[in-house]
């Protein structure tokens, strides 16, 4: 269905957000930090883009800052383990299309499909 780049620097995160959203038919690729994220993003096709916030390295804020200064038009949706809105603000100010919380919740693969059709 979609090529699906996961950018976090939680192993165990990301194979459970991997799982997940390979049951539903999508592709996942990986990056651990930003810097790797920006990278990839830059580099591949991928259909949609779920960022980790906080990393070490380069948090989520910069690399998707430094994305869309480099032309990166593709949807982003911000991972975050805070659900207080002035941090999903923060990241939709980098220039996140959206976001979902950590601890992912039962509707998460409804919502990145939503967020594929709209994309």
């Amino acid at each position: 269905m979609a090529l699906i780049l996961l950018v976090d620097d939680d192993e165990m995160i990301a194979r459970m957000i991997s799982l997940r959203l390979r049951v539903r038919g999508h592709d996942v690729e990986f990056a651990c930090n930003g810097e790797e994220g920006i990278d990839k993003a830059l580099g591949g096709a991928y259909d949609l883009v779920l960022m980790d916030m906080h990393m070490p390295v380069m948090d989520g804020h910069e690399a998707v800052r430094q994305l869309r200064q480099q032309g990166y038009d593709g949807t982003i949706v911000a991972v975050t383990a805070s659900a207080m809105s002035q941090d999903s603000q923060k990241a939709i100010k980098a220039g996140c299309d959206h976001f979902v919380s950590k601890p992912i919740s039962d509707d998460f693969e409804q919502r990145i499909d939503d967020f594929l059709a709209s994309g």
